[in-house]
């Protein structure tokens, strides 16, 4: 259980932070990821990154239960596949993503299931485990 609320701790702000960036100012969330996607070295070091915090989170906390603390092992699991996909087909990734940017509609979307997620952690990590 300490391992879960310590991750919740640190997963909470990590997701409500950007989330709150993407609502409040999606321009620049948009150019960050045109930018990105304009490079392969930087999808392929953002892909390392992922893989390395989504193992380290599954290897800590493979928990599959019917609580909260599934949120944070479906996390990790995500950090490790969306990783692995740009590690091994970046090119693929990029042409998605180029698409994915340009749809205005996501930005406030993804924003507020980073926010909900965020949220609910820092609720569990907290103000619940206090």
């Amino acid at each position: 259980m300490q391992t879960s609320i310590f991750l919740a701790r640190l997963l909470g702000p990590l997701l409500l932070i950007p989330g709150a960036g993407l609502l409040l100012n999606p321009r620049a969330f948009r150019t960050l990821a045109t930018e990105v996607l304009g490079s392969v070295t930087l999808v392929f070091l953002f892909g390392m990154l992922d893989v390395a915090a989504g193992l380290a989170i599954v290897l800590v906390h493979n928990v599959w239960v019917a609580n909260w603390r599934v949120l944070i092992t479906l996390i990790g699991w995500l950090m490790l596949i969306r990783g692995a996909a740009r590690v091994l087909i970046p090119d693929k990734l990029m042409g998605y993503g180029a698409k994915y940017v340009k749809n205005k509609q996501v930005y406030p979307v993804t924003g507020g299931v980073l926010v909900i997620l965020g949220l609910a952690l820092c609720y569990f990590g907290y103000v619940a485990s206090a």
